[in-house]
């Protein structure tokens, strides 16, 4: 009748292209948590799986060519990122999440057919460009589900949703921690081309129903893109992924590879910078650094990823080395973490959205994160398992409280044309804290084992027998240990600006 509103049936979008059905909005979340399922245990799934990729490949020198299999997602990921999120703000993120959907799957595809290593590092380093989009790009969709409403104001809630994103920065943690297991329990049983051929059925049927499901305002005003921006972002991302990759094992840390890459990735920060600050609409916006909680939680995210590669990876190695524990179980217990990571992220992203405020979990995350750490630097050669396991169940308590609600915070923040660029800001900057945090903890772990073995390296403790075993053993040991020393100081430190931020809290 004229004159008379007619409400929206469930399910279908109004007119300004928002999701107004409860039952579509469902399905679209779970499309984007299976996303950034795929796209975090692509991440590190290979690292598991490197042997029998080696033995099939490249028996010959397939091994010398690990570390750039290894690199090549990573690389590719962080370069991109900086570029994902302005295309998201310009574009809008349906048709960016679509498209870097279909490069991550097509790049699965040719993983699976390589037939040398030549050929999957080509093809690992295309899969990681639709790899790095997917796990910034789905937290920015996520973001507008849970605010997209019939009206604003109206069955949403202000700055901050409903905390969708906080899931899905929760199961981007407990990805990451199962991926190595998964990797190899893949490897061992089925094959390793199908760590890759797995995402087809999946990522495919996510692709279909994205284009139906996944209900979006459209982006109206047209913008330029910075590329000269981006490229100087990719370009510094490289150089510094791979002075952390590459020194102090593959070329000495004076070397001139890995000065004149240092070199660069300073030239190229320096430009960066520069074309940020002159730049019409530049990749990266200064202005978001005015915001003294934004720079803070970039800092604190940058830290977060500094501790979780110490936690992580070199947990892993007491194991295997020290306690003679095989890959794959090895990978077993991370799942206490993803459980710790998983229950408290959920449980703390229903709290925030009933009213309580996101810095109380921030601090009390840092707060269980630097005690789990601190925890570590006691491990010895015949510490108890099951204190190893309750550590990583104390750190995924500590770490499931930060990762989502550092993202709902630095989103809750950012002013709402630059949502994009502030979300991959946060995986840019966790990206490059765990670089960092891999070169710093390398370079210790192998000066303290100089200075305490029995001489030669860390890759001759499996060669070693009855007391030079012992010793290395020993050394070996305390190396870790100032590592986990080093990732607890950066959690510290993360607690102090996490102290620091301003009061948030979220209107239920």
């Amino acid at each position: 009748m004229p004159g008379t509103a007619t409400a929206p049936a469930p399910g279908r979008t109004t007119a300004d292209g928002q999701q107004a059905g409860g039952r579509s909005a469902t399905i679209a979340v779970a499309l984007c948590i299976v996303t950034i399922l795929l796209a975090v245990l692509d991440s590190n799934i290979v690292s598991s799986a490197t042997v029998p990729i080696v033995r099939d490949l490249d028996p010959v020198h397939g091994v010398d060519r690990i570390p750039w299999l290894i690199a090549a997602y990573q690389l590719a990921a962080t370069a991109a990122l900086p570029l994902y999120g302005k295309l998201c703000d310009t574009l809008g993120s349906k048709k960016v999440f679509i498209g870097a959907l279909a490069t991550f799957l097509t790049g699965s595809a040719l993983c699976g057919m390589a037939q040398s290593m030549g050929e999957l590092i080509a093809a690992r380093a295309f899969q990681g460009i639709g790899g790095g989009g997917l796990m910034s790009v789905t937290m920015v969709v996520l973001r507008q589900l849970g605010t997209a409403g019939p009206k604003e104001g109206e069955g949403a809630k202000a700055k901050g949703g409903d905390r969708k994103g906080s899931i899905g920065g929760i199961i981007a943690g407990a990805g990451m921690a199962l991926g190595p297991w998964l990797g190899g329990a893949l490897a061992d049983h089925a094959g390793w081309r199908w760590i890759f051929y797995v995402n087809l059925p999946v990522g495919i049927a996510v692709l279909t129903a994205a284009v139906f499901v996944v209900k979006l305002p459209a982006r109206t005003a047209r913008h330029r893109i910075d590329f000269l921006g981006a490229g100087l972002a990719a370009a510094f991302s490289t150089a510094l992924l791979l002075v952390t990759e590459w020194g102090g094992e593959d070329y000495a840390w004076t070397s001139p590879v890995i000065v004149g890459l240092a070199v660069a990735a300073v030239v190229a920060l320096g430009l960066f910078l520069w074309r940020q600050a002159t730049a019409a609409e530049p990749i990266l916006p200064l202005s978001l650094f005015r915001l003294r909680l934004m720079r803070y939680g970039f800092a604190v995210q940058g830290l977060v990823g500094v501790a979780m590669m110490g936690s992580i990876v070199y947990v892993m190695i007491y194991l295997q080395v020290v306690r003679g524990v095989a890959a794959t179980s090895a990978g077993l217990f991370l799942v206490p973490m993803a459980i710790g990571m998983t229950v408290v992220g959920l449980v703390s992203g229903r709290l925030v959205a009933a009213g309580w405020s996101q810095k109380t979990f921030v601090v009390s995350g840092t707060v269980f994160a630097s005690a789990a750490l601190a925890l570590l630097t006691t491990l010895d050669t015949d510490t108890g398992l099951w204190t190893v396991r309750g550590a990583l169940l104390l750190m995924g308590i500590g770490f499931g409280q930060l990762i989502g609600q550092l993202i709902e915070l630095v989103q809750d923040t950012a002013p709402p044309a630059q949502l994009g660029v502030a979300t991959t800001g946060v995986r840019f900057f966790q990206t490059l804290g765990t670089a960092l945090g891999a070169s710093l903890f390398g370079a210790v772990l192998t000066r303290v084992y100089a200075a305490k073995g029995p001489g030669g390296t860390t890759s001759d403790i499996g060669r070693l027998t009855g007391a030079a075993r012992d010793r290395a053993l020993d050394a070996f040991v305390s190396s870790t240990d100032v590592v986990f020393a080093c990732a607890t100081g950066a959690m510290l430190l993360a607690l102090i600006l996490a102290i620091r931020l301003p009061g948030t809290r979220t209107r239920a």
